[in-house]
């Protein structure tokens, strides 16, 4: 493989991708560089001679994505942190079940990033018959030597996505994912990267670059929840998940464009997390559209108690939005407006 400009980044932190078939089932495989090298040797003549060369780290302790967390986040932050400066684009490789997580989070913590940050994975192992995780390294690799691509992007089964718009939305697809509120920022056609004019964030937003690796340990293990409402909530069982000690934050998933039942004791309990310094936001359970607050008599409560609205944001997004306001040393009125920001094309 002859390099074009200097080396990629590849970055293993484990998967399905780098999995081995035992009696048990799918297990962690070892040697996963040398595996992944003979795999791309393997490509037809000019597809391996085209490919950029690249430089391949491994994290210490690779995890089914299943089990990752903030702290993990972190890391994997200030591990690119370490490396960006030499290398000309940045690979992750990640199991697939929480892989548009730490897009998200990467995206924030690495705000105004001048390179591109390709992160991908797959739906079955690298050895098996059929499997889709060489053609998705192919791809991330070719688009993560893309000068044009300068910000934290999913890329799987020939589609490039915004990583802080990804979701995942199959669990045996290989197209398992999608971009349900921004249009793909490129594709793969013909084997060649195509990135789509004024998708990326390099044509809207220029600047110096300026990290946040802010310490999310401070927050402690699990400092916002998710809440999904359903018919029936009571105040009660709301109060139980958000008044908890513990708890910093809370994201809301409500009804269409921004409604909850019509019951003050709800609204009670969101003005009582507001008036401890919670963090509250509020997004659709629909996954597509935005919502706006108020528009129906259903929502003003949510208007009442102060929640944030979160636009169209996905669940991905809002949770780590969350998570990295809440861990900076911010007031409350600056973590309100930044919320409601678009900071790296969120919402």
């Amino acid at each position: 493989m002859h390099a074009t400009r200097s080396p990629l980044l590849v970055i293993y932190t484990g998967g399905t991708l780098g999995m081995v078939e035992t009696p048990r089932g799918l297990f962690p495989g070892g040697n996963f560089e040398s595996r992944l090298r003979d795999a791309l040797n393997r490509l037809p003549p000019a597809r391996r001679a085209s490919l950029p060369d690249f430089d391949f780290i491994a994290m210490p302790s690779p995890i089914d994505s299943s089990s990752a967390t903030p702290a993990d986040w972190q890391a994997l932050a200030a591990l690119i942190d370490d490396h960006q400066q030499a290398y000309s684009g940045i690979i992750i490789l990640h199991g697939t079940d929480t892989l548009s997580w730490t897009a998200s989070s990467l995206a924030f913590q690495l705000q105004g990033i001048d390179k591109a940050v390709v992160v991908t994975g797959a739906m079955h192992p690298l050895e098996a018959e059929g499997s889709d995780a060489i053609a998705n390294v192919e791809g991330a690799l070719r688009f993560a030597a893309q000068p044009e691509l300068q910000e934290v992007a999913l890329y799987f089964a020939g589609r490039l996505l915004r990583g802080v718009r990804a979701r995942k939305w199959q669990t045996q697809a290989k197209d398992a994912f999608i971009s349900p509120n921004y249009p793909l920022l490129g594709e793969l056609v013909d084997g060649a990267p195509v990135l789509y004019p004024g998708r990326g964030l390099a044509d809207h937003q220029r600047g110096a670059q300026r990290f946040e690796l802010t310490d999310y340990r401070v927050l402690g293990p699990s400092p916002v929840v998710r809440i999904t409402l359903w018919p029936g909530m009571t105040a009660r069982q709301l109060g139980a998940v958000l008044l908890d000690d513990t708890v910093s934050g809370a994201l809301l998933e409500v009804w269409g464009g921004g409604n909850i039942a019509d019951d003050p004791a709800l609204v009670e309990v969101l003005a009582q997390a507001r008036g401890e310094g919670k963090l509250v936001a509020a997004i659709s359970q629909c996954p597509q559209g935005r919502i706006e607050i108020g528009t129906y008599a259903a929502g003003q409560g949510l208007m009442d108690a102060e929640v944030l609205s979160g636009d169209d944001m996905t669940p991905e997004a809002a949770m780590t939005k969350l998570i990295h306001l809440l861990a900076q040393p911010l007031s409350d009125a600056e973590r309100r407006r930044h919320f409601l920001t678009s900071l790296i094309g969120e919402r």
